[in-house]
């Protein structure tokens, strides 16, 4: 096994000195993170078939995704940390082998109290996993090799974040074995174990020079922090943001600064806290962060109010709604190898065009939307969604090494884990934004809905034998119907404006008159709320390309001759002086 001391020493600029084996290593690191990835977006198409199975509620259903959103925050930073400390290795191979058994329990389990407790551990062990994949770029890659691995860590974040609903629709359509929505976890038991064989013989074991003494003041405070901010953002649509929601949220804030000066007593008596402050003191870590969590709001948001549109606006089937994904996926795969090459040579430049190409894509969207309303088709979107993903692929690699460039060894995994929580707070925001904005619309465009088809619906409801007196009274109570159902928290349940009135006898005509009247009226809804709705993702990208001005001029750029090495913000040596004085 290769020494302390060869890991921990500057990689050559030339891949004479450098890991031999490290291009088969981030193979295994990405396959990882892609499981982890996949696992955050594929729960969202199995919805029905686990209420069905397990006779669960959408309450629950939605504990299962929540469970596993807030446990995969609250840890990401402590698990890049303990990497740091214990060694990067082994808590990968901690992370990946509790992830695996997990998703083999998630998919063996028999009742709802089971798959949230089950979800739960798997969160925690995607986030003890994940620090460790760029902590682990960034030690076995040379600096002008390290873009390129960055790149394959876009693709995977992009391909994982979008494709959890092509992947799970083709699982759940086909019914795999007869298993119904149990694949969708089990796939990861063969992943995870070629992952933790090859990563076993693979992946050589790094750590800080001087392994930080642990610090659990700063894990409690920043758990406690990150748990007041992210459970009401997560779980405050479904419950109706009641008072105490914006009170967590804003108690938030002074236990975030309790901790940061903690971290700051901390760092001065060992030198050792959870979060080195000092990371913030480099402009481009941060103002990587702050573009990094604004950036992030608009793409997991996206990704859920798409899906919406397709599946509940369009009645897209989960596989179809999946495959009008791939454009997508296409346009990150091509732009993330492209950014690679000219990242180095032009810097943050690359990152202002992806945003800006995103944000025009997003435009596209509205436009096409606008312009066949709920007629809209794959085919018409697929030019703006080719565009949405050349602009995440042109910014992903590059933001990742511009925040993690000058970042010292000896904070690898702090700064990973740190990374990765802006992404997933970034994430949490945005969806709980997208959430108020995109189903406050459908409430209010309801009644422009309900207005386009009620000339259809009165002709057929007379034409299906109701008396022209009372065709006035059922388009009303469809109207009220229409915005209850819309509005609904639980869309499993049927509100009672739908039922029939005591007394009141629909015909069956009636009824399919009704129901394709409901179909028409949700489609030109979801069609005119998803208009209006992305222009918040507009607005995101727009302003994280103003925020790419903080950057330092010449961030990602490496034009040092062959044979150099730019030294790190804080290098080793130098930190292992200032720990010492």
């Amino acid at each position: 096994m290769t020494s302390d001391a060869q890991i921990l020493a500057r990689p050559a600029a030339t891949g004479d000195g450098a890991d031999p084996r490290r291009w088969l290593t981030l193979i295994i690191l990405l396959l990882a993170a892609f499981m982890n990835l996949l696992d955050v977006s594929i729960v969202n198409i199995a919805i029905p078939s686990i209420q069905r199975d397990l006779n669960a509620s959408y309450a629950d259903v939605q504990w299962a995704l929540a469970g596993y959103t807030l446990a995969y925050a609250l840890v990401l930073i402590t698990g890049g940390r303990l990497g740091d400390t214990f060694g990067r290795k082994r808590l990968f191979l901690i992370g990946v082998t509790g992830f695996t058994i997990m998703s083999a329990l998630c998919g063996a389990a028999q009742s709802p109290g089971q798959l949230i407790a089950f979800r739960v551990v798997q969160g925690a062990m995607g986030a003890i996993m994940v620090p460790q994949v760029l902590a682990v770029i960034q030690v076995i890659f040379p600096p002008a090799e390290r873009i390129k691995a960055l790149a394959g860590f876009g693709v995977t974040a992009g391909l994982g974040t979008i494709s959890g609903p092509l992947i799970g629709g083709l699982l759940i359509q086909h019914n795999l074995f007869g298993l119904d929505w149990r694949p969708i976890f089990l796939i990861n038991v063969p992943v995870g174990i070629i992952a933790v064989v090859a990563s076993a013989v693979l992946v050589r074991e790094s750590r800080a020079p001087s392994p930080p003494k642990l610090d659990p003041v700063g894990v409690v405070l920043v758990s406690a922090a990150l748990l007041l901010l992210l459970y009401p953002l997560v779980q405050g649509r479904q419950l109706g943001w009641p008072t105490w929601t914006f009170v967590s949220m804003a108690v938030s804030v002074p236990v975030f600064a309790l901790f940061v000066w903690c971290e700051r007593v901390k760092e001065r008596r060992d030198g050792s806290p959870l979060v080195p402050m000092r990371l913030f003191g480099e402009r481009g870590f941060s103002a990587g962060m702050a573009i990094a969590v604004t950036f992030f709001m608009g793409i997991a948001s996206f990704g859920l109010v798409l899906t919406l549109f397709l599946q509940l606006g369009l009645g897209f089937t989960p596989l179809h709604a999946g495959l009008t994904f791939l454009p997508f996926s296409v346009g990150v795969l091509i732009s993330s190898g492209a950014a690679a090459r000219l990242a180095p040579r032009f810097g943050r430049g690359v990152t202002m065009a992806g945003a800006l190409i995103i944000a025009a894509g997003m435009a596209g969207i509205i436009a096409t939307t606008h312009h066949y309303g709920p007629a809209v088709t794959t085919w018409e979107l697929v030019p703006s969604l080719v565009g949405v993903g050349l602009g995440l692929g042109t910014v992903i690699a590059p933001l990742a090494d511009v925040v993690l460039d000058r970042v010292p060894k000896q904070d690898a995994g702090s700064a990973s884990g740190v990374f990765n929580t802006g992404l997933q707070l970034g994430n949490s925001i945005g969806i709980a934004l997208i959430g108020v904005i995109f189903f406050g619309i459908i409430g209010s465009q309801s009644g422009p809905a309900a207005s386009a088809v009620a000339p259809a619906l009165r002709s057929g409801v007379v034409a299906a034998g109701v008396p022209a007196s009372y065709a006035g009274q059922i388009e009303a109570q469809f109207r009220v119907c229409l915005h209850d159902r819309l509005v609904a928290a639980d869309p499993t349940v049927t509100p009672a404006s739908c039922k029939p009135k005591a007394g009141q006898v629909i015909t069956p005509a009636t009824q399919r008159v009704l129901a394709g009247a409901g179909v028409s009226a949700v489609r030109h809804n979801f069609a005119a709320s998803l208009v209006r709705t992305l222009w918040f993702q507009v607005g995101v990208f727009l302003l994280s390309f103003l925020l790419m001005f903080a950057l330092p001029t010449r961030a990602g750029r490496r034009e040092e001759p062959a044979g150099t090495d730019r030294e790190p913000l804080g290098t080793d040596r130098e930190l292992t002086a200032t720990h010492r004085g």
